[in-house]
């Protein structure tokens, strides 16, 4: 679940083109969109979803501060437990909503951000991070693994200071309300369900 909890942060998390600037600000881009500028991140909630049978948990996650200012840095901290190995081909797939005034619409998937499946996210690590290079910091510290397999266990982020770089969003992703729920399966097998909300503010 660590897959799915700690990579869900990269994508807010794949909402972000530079995502996982560590300590050393190492960025990893995802894409090249550019309209606004990202300014805010603010109003951070999340939960578990799907049935209690899931084997993957989440049991706690922190971001801090809030709002969380851009460029700057961010505090996170994840707790997660998967009692099964995640092993490939795990598919991920990812619902992006954002309010507009009572409603709530789907974002669509436009160059792999949004409301999207990817469905081998074993494959999508590789391509961040190559198999043979070591995974970044604080996670080589703290050896959470950043390839599948993941092993069965409890793996824990302490409190980790992650910087994040002035950023562009894409034109379809502006100032509000979203909520994003990810879940990670294998064939039929349901492993894992992460629900997020948060709210953007940007700047033309």
């Amino acid at each position: 679940m660590q897959a799915l909890a700690l990579t869900v942060i990269l994508c807010a998390l794949q909402l972000w083109p530079a995502v996982f600037g560590g300590p050393h600000r190492q960025q990893f881009v995802l894409y090249n969109h550019k309209h606004s500028r990202l300014m805010e991140v603010q109003n951070f909630q999340w939960s578990n979803c799907g049935p209690s049978s899931n084997p993957s948990v989440v049991r706690s996650l922190s971001l801090s501060p809030d709002p969380i200012v851009i460029p700057g840095e961010v505090t996170v901290s994840v707790v997660a437990a998967t009692t099964v190995a995640l092993v490939a081909p795990q598919k991920m797939q990812i619902i992006l909503e954002k309010r507009i005034g009572d409603m709530w619409l789907k974002v669509p998937c436009v160059d792999d951000v949004g409301s999207c499946t990817y469905s081998d996210f074993c494959a999508t690590l590789d391509s961040v991070i190559p198999p043979g290079q070591q995974c970044p910091e604080p996670l080589q510290s703290y050896g959470i693994p950043c390839h599948c397999p993941f092993r069965a266990g409890t793996y824990t982020l302490p409190p980790s200071v992650f910087y994040i770089p002035n950023m562009d969003l894409p034109s379809f992703l502006t100032n509000g309300d979203y909520k994003l729920q990810a879940t990670l399966s294998n064939g039929d097998q349901l492993e894992g369900c992460l629900k997020m909300a948060f709210s953007l503010m940007a700047q033309s």
